[in-house]
């Protein structure tokens, strides 16, 4: 091998940069059958549905339980120790008796006339403490304070104001010599008093919740309707009323609902006087568990049940699809 020659093996290698040692290890991709696979098996982990079952066990017992028990006992004349099945005798001695006839019919109307008026009213209050009235944080306070004191208490207080006798409401009504009714004696004027008292108290969260609605309407909406020179009329009818319609379900389920289950308000005001007058299907199921009728009453108590879950339901699919064509 001459001077100038070089190995065979490094005769043609031209020079090259150094060269690392470092390797990096590439995975070989998953198929998407394999990912789904994976994703699947943890998604069939049992572990996080054991936060239900707390939930659940007390939802059972305080609810399907007593739920399931109360179809049944209504199917029975009970006593505390021993019962006696007679079928639907309950059901057709309940449609039967005058009273309870009556009870259910007061019940819609309360209810109709309630719920309707705190919604109506609500809506009004809610624009009034929404917009620059002097002495808004006030009023506000005023408005939703009946909702904090007790039902028992409003009913007893407004007892004493609207006695015919000597309640302060008549007193004033003498002074001014107007006429002064028997608000709570007189059969034709004695559910409607109990009503009017129901919307003092519950109007305060009908506007609270009319509040939040109008404070989550965009401003933006309202400067686009002045600057196209609509008035408030229309600015309220084409913009306002229309993104209210959430809070309007709202305030109309739980209106709607506390009206076909009245009974504190209407029990600590009239007890369902004078005669039958303002009796609501809660109250005549009261009286009859105080005489001792526990399966008639309680199948008073399945059918205010079935009411109840028969117009709701319907009722908020229909607000709700209202709300999506809105």
């Amino acid at each position: 091998m001459g001077r100038g020659s070089r190995p065979a093996g490094v005769a043609g290698r031209l020079p090259q940069p150094e060269e690392t040692s470092t390797t990096t290890v590439v995975p070989p991709a998953r198929g998407p059958a394999e990912a789904g696979a994976d994703r699947s098996h943890r998604r069939k982990s049992p572990y996080p549905y054991w936060f239900y079952v707390p939930a659940a066990v007390i939802y059972t017992a305080l609810f399907v339980v007593p739920t399931f028990a109360s179809f049944y006992f209504s199917l029975t004349r009970w006593t505390l120790d021993s019962s006696q099945f007679i079928g639907l005798d309950n059901y057709t001695e309940f449609f039967r008796d005058p009273q309870l006839v009556k009870g259910l019919i007061n019940t819609f109307i309360y209810a109709v006339l309630t719920s309707g008026a705190k919604v109506v009213l609500g809506m009004a209050l809610g624009v009034l403490l929404t917009s620059q009235v002097v002495g808004r944080g006030y009023l506000r306070s005023v408005v939703f304070f009946p909702v904090l004191v007790s039902t028992v208490g409003v009913g007893i207080t407004f007892q004493a104001l609207l006695n015919p006798f000597s309640g302060m409401v008549n007193d004033t009504l003498r002074w001014a010599h107007l006429p002064a009714p028997g608000w709570l004696t007189d059969p034709s004027l004695s559910l409607y008093s109990v009503a009017f008292v129901d919307i003092w108290k519950g109007v305060g969260l009908a506007t609270v919740i009319y509040m939040a609605g109008i404070v989550s309407i965009p401003a933006e909406y309202r400067e686009a309707a002045r600057v196209d020179g609509a008035n408030a009329w229309a600015s309220f009818r084409r913009i306002t009323l229309p993104l209210l319609w959430p809070a309007t379900s709202t305030v109309i389920i739980l209106s709607f609902i506390g009206g076909l289950r009245s009974f504190e308000l209407i029990w600590a005001m009239t007890r369902g006087g004078p005669g039958f007058s303002s009796d609501v299907i809660a109250s005549v199921i009261y009286k009859q568990y105080q005489a001792g009728f526990y399966g008639l009453s309680t199948a008073g108590n399945v059918i205010l049940f079935v009411i109840v879950t028969a117009l709701v339901v319907p009722l908020s699919r229909w607000l709700a699809r209202k709300e999506v064509e809105l």
